[in-house]
């Protein structure tokens, strides 16, 4: 084993969709792994794991998490990130893995004010004596569970650019692209914009979680401004508008399937029909 590896590694966010990937992979790798999650309570992770209350947002929480950790892995979160770079220099953290964003790297998503943001996070790392390896999923096919309590409560779905092209990346393959950076499997191309197999229109996301529920979802078409609206009851106006900008640029075709995940895990990604089948529960 690398003597890097030797040293635990810290998987912060520990119990997120990617994190909880991240841990498990590492223990099945034989890594010697730490977790830590805002308040992390009891049974929430494997046993024989070092567990800490950590908050990005407060450096002093950080400190004892960070201590002795060899490298770290954490998402790319504005708030706090001086705090978290000063933390990792001061703890002498020998390699940090970026859970950033592949709007960062992909040219028609520039100045919109979400990838500003992870474009912010990944240069305080840049500037800081804190060697950086970012990994960069464009489009989560975990953002369709924001789609699970309206299909739930109405068995259809409101949808802004229904026809909007992406290829969603499984959160399992992103996970793995992550290990592949921490465990040294893999050299730069694991920084490359991750995506799923094939482009995929919203509304053929839709169906293949119909398909995977035995049902059919009828989608409606939303207007612009309902879809700020919409977006509007659960993040600010400005991000709100960052995500109808994102889907005004998929609609216009400019949203990729990229050969990244093949290229760093030697296997191809994870295709959207077994991303809806493994969380068919959500969406019931």
């Amino acid at each position: 084993m690398p003597d890097l590896l030797r040293k635990p590694t810290l998987v912060m966010g520990a119990r997120g969709s990617v994190g909880k990937f991240v841990l498990r992979r590492l223990l099945d790798k034989g890594v010697p792994v730490r977790a830590s999650a805002r308040r992390p309570r009891p049974g929430q992770f494997p046993d024989g794991v070092e567990v800490f209350a950590a908050d990005l947002t407060d450096p002093a929480s950080l400190v004892p998490a960070f201590d002795g950790a060899g490298q770290v892995f954490l998402y790319a979160h504005r708030e706090g990130v001086d705090g978290v770079v000063e933390t990792a220099r001061a703890a002498g953290v020998e390699r940090v893995v970026l859970l950033s964003s592949g709007s960062v790297i992909h040219p028609t998503s520039a100045g919109n004010p979400i990838t500003r943001e992870h474009r912010e996070v990944e240069a305080a790392f840049a500037d800081s004596d804190v060697p950086v390896v970012p990994i960069r999923p464009l489009v989560l096919a975990t953002n369709a569970l924001r789609w699970a309590s309206e299909i739930r409560a109405t068995g259809g779905l409101e949808l802004y650019r229904p026809q909007a092209m992406t290829a969603p990346v499984h959160e399992r393959d992103v996970a793995a692209v992550a290990c592949a950076a921490l465990t040294g499997a893999a050299a730069s191309e694991v920084s490359g914009m991750l995506t799923g197999p094939v482009r995929l229109s919203l509304r053929g996301q839709v169906a293949a979680i119909g398909r995977a529920l035995g049902t059919e979802i009828p989608v409606t078409e939303l207007s612009r401004e309902a879809a700020l609206r919409a977006f509007s009851q659960d993040m600010s106006d400005s991000d709100a508008e960052a995500v109808v900008r994102f889907f005004d640029d998929a609609a216009a075709g400019n949203s990729p399937a990229t050969s990244t995940v093949q290229d760093v895990l030697g296997y191809p990604p994870t295709g959207f029909d077994t991303w809806a089948a493994d969380h068919v529960d959500d969406f019931r």
